[in-house]
Formats: C-alpha cells, structure tokens, sequence
C-alpha cells in the first residue's frame, strides 16, 4: 500500500475518529443527563436509540447518493449535517428534545460507512481493501477512547452541556481539507502518478461480465450477501450495545465513578482500533494465501465472531470490574477483527457502479441493531436490575451471525439477464 491513496486512507481515518467522537458522547454524558433530567433507565435506552431510526436509514441513502454523486460530495455534506447537530444536546430541555436532536444527528452520520467504502472501491485494489476498510474503521474506536476522557473531563469541570459545544467544531475543519485534497476517482487527481493509477487498475477483480448496472434485489438475494447482514447486524448489536450502555454499567453496577469511568472505558476501545486494523491485515492476508475471495472472508468472520460471542457472554457472569473489562476488551477486538471482511465481502462481489447502494442497504440493516439495542438493554436493566441478560443475548446473537455466515456465504450466483419479449 503506497502512493497518494495513503493520504487519502489519512484523511478517512480522521473522518471516522470524527463521527465516533461525536457518537460516544452522550454515551459518557449520559449519567449526567438521567440525573439532570430524571430519566429511568428505558427513557435513556429510547434516547439512545432514537439516533438510530435515522442513521440507519441514512446508511442506505448515503451510500444510494454517493453511487449518483460521488464519495466526495456525499460524506462533506454529511460532515457538514452532523457537525451541526453534533452541539446540539446542549440546547436539551427534556426528553422530547433530545430524541429530535439526536435523530437529526444520527440522519447526519449515517452515510460514513457506506461512503467510504465506495471511496475505498475506486482508490484500492481488491488486495488492499480489507486493509484499508480496517485502518479506516480504526478511527471509529480511536474516536470512541478518545470520546471518554475528554467527554468525560469536559463534563466534570464545565458541565456535560459544553462538551457537546466543543465538538461540533471538529467536523468543519475537516471539510475543508476533504475537499481540498480528495478526487471521487484517482485518475482525476493531479498527484496520481501513472504507476500507481495502473497499479490500482490492474488490481481491481471485474465482478461480472455483465455491462448493464445490477438491480439491488439482485444482490440482496444472494445468500452471501444475507448472511452478511446477518453477521454484520449481531457485530453492530454488540457495538452498540458497549457504546451506549458499558458507561453506565461502569457506574450503575461496579460503582466507578464518573472520572473513573471516563478513563476506564478507553481501554476496551483500545483493542477495538487494534482489531480494525489487524483484521483487515489478516483478511487480506488469506486472500493472497487461498486464492479464494470468499473462503478468506468466510474464515475470518465465522471465527472471530465466534470468539466475541463466547467473550461478551461471560463478560455478563463474572464478578469484578478487571473481568468484565478484560471480557469486553476481548469481545470487541475479536469482533472488529472480523468488520472489515463485511465491507470486502460487498467489494468483492458487488461491480464498483452498485457498491455504494448495496453497501447502504447491507449497512442499514445491520444497522437497525441501533434501534433494538439499545432500548431492549434499558428494558432489560430496568426490568431486573442488572445487566447479566444483556451481555448473554449480546453473545447469543454474535453466535446466530457466525453460524449463517459459516453454513450459507458462498460465490454470488451468475446474473442472467430477464428474457426479452418477442418482437
């Protein structure tokens, strides 16, 4: 991996550290805001959610425009929305308030992954995608650590209220620099030399002979692709699940302290950023050594999968916080291990025209884990007291995704075109 596309790869990683940043702060401001307003645990749970119902939905539209109108416009409008609403919590009055505010920011986030995913499609070669979908998606759990001690910090000297205010700047000076030094395609940009634009070329894989644009409902029905969302869905539950709610476990059941939380949660997100970047890698890796697109994902997924379900299942069992960090560290980094082979499962099989749109919809299913997630842990929590039932279905669930992609992932079927009638 040389060349400029590793400026562009800088570039997107700082766009995903940005977006989790602004995600993970409600999740660390969120004792604050159930003392401040009196909310139970459901309430905060539908909060958490409601960022959901429309970043899903904008997973799909996201990747859907940037198929139109290219990467580049796509994600610095995107930026541009949720930058904005990013500061938005700090102008809450109550319960109302905050479920809009955070749907309009979850509308404004929602786009990233597809995006760069379909950004990552027309700068990298097929051998290179995993890992350049991994280091990317390390800024995600880079942006999440980060989230803690500075949320965290902000809130006990100044209030919760301003370290919404701070971060909405961070997306603006982004734009600029996107915009500035970013091309949708490298042959359009002046500082891609010939070799390295053949070098990309020659190592794109043609999905099909096939000259038309694909329908969606054509790859959707593809086993691979269903198994995908599957997998992808039960990764996003755990995600979502830690990012909202492991905070407030932190507090409400091991009695940390709200600066002790703010430090303690940067580790699992730690390992998290270490499984982005290692899993791409590793992905790639069996590529090269199998010669088999499929099976190297397939492996990498069912296995490591595996390993997160069995990790987060026990972190719900045990009885001292270093358990419960040292399982939940685990859980993430074996599931992130496994993220970037979703992404390149769809480049694989998916013609570069069609990536952005199949990406979004892949992206928005799994993505409706962040609408469920979260409000069925605050049922959860406030129906037994204890989280012991959220970590266990959490496990359960990652068991479900590695299993479907294990027994139904196979080569995408040849496309046949309708019979055309007779004349």
């Amino acid at each position: 991996m040389k060349g400029y596309r590793l400026v562009v790869l800088a570039i997107m990683v700082a766009a995903t550290f940005i977006n989790y940043i602004d995600r993970a702060s409600l999740s660390i401001a969120a004792p604050y805001i159930m003392k401040e307003f009196n909310f139970s645990p459901a309430e905060m749970g539908i909060v958490f959610s409601s960022f959901f119902l429309s970043y899903s939905v904008f997973c799909f539209v996201g990747g859907y425009l940037s198929d139109i109108y290219g990467p580049k416009k796509t994600i610095a409008f995107a930026m541009v929305a949720w930058s904005l609403f990013a500061g938005a919590p700090a102008l809450a009055w109550g319960f109302s308030s905050l479920v809009v505010f955070r749907i309009l920011f979850g509308a404004g986030e929602g786009p990233i992954s597809s995006v760069s995913n379909k950004m990552i499609n027309n700068w990298f070669p097929a051998t290179e995608r995993a890992k350049a979908k991994g280091i990317t998606d390390t800024g995600m759990s880079i942006g999440a650590a980060l989230a803690g001690p500075i949320v965290g910090l902000i809130a006990v000297q100044w209030g919760w209220r301003i370290s919404f205010l701070v971060l909405t700047l961070l997306g603006f000076v982004w734009v600029i620099f996107w915009m500035k030094m970013v091309t949708d395609h490298p042959k359009d940009h002046a500082k891609v030399s010939a070799a390295e634009l053949e070098e990309i070329e020659k190592g794109k894989v043609t999905v099909t002979q096939v000259a038309d644009k694909l329908p969606l409902s054509y790859y959707i029905k593809q086993p691979i692709i269903l198994s995908t969302i599957i997998a992808f869905f039960a990764t996003n539950y755990a995600t979502y699940f830690f990012l909202t709610w492991f905070p407030s476990y932190l507090v409400m059941a091991r009695s940390l302290s709200i600066k002790d939380m703010a430090i303690v949660s940067v580790i699992p997100w730690l390992f998290g950023a270490l499984g982005y970047g290692l899993g791409g890698y590793l992905s790639d890796h069996l590529v090269k050594r199998l010669g088999d697109l499929v099976k190297a994902r397939k492996i990498v997924i069912s296995v490591f999968l595996s390993c997160a379900a069995v990790s987060i299942g026990l972190c719900g069992l045990v009885d001292t916080t270093t358990a419960a960090v040292t399982l939940m560290s685990l859980g993430i980094f074996f599931a992130y291990l496994a993220t970037a082979s979703y992404w390149a499962i769809i480049q694989d099989t998916v013609k570069s025209d069609s990536v952005g749109r199949v990406g979004g919809f892949v992206h928005f299913l799994s993505n409706t884990a962040g609408i469920i997630a979260p409000s069925v842990t605050g049922f959860i929590v406030q129906a037994t007291g204890m989280f012991t039932s959220a970590f266990l279905l959490t496990g359960g669930l990652a068991i479900i995704g590695a299993a479907s992609v294990a027994i139904f992932a196979k080569p995408i079927t040849p496309y046949v075109h309708p019979s055309k009638p007779a004349a």
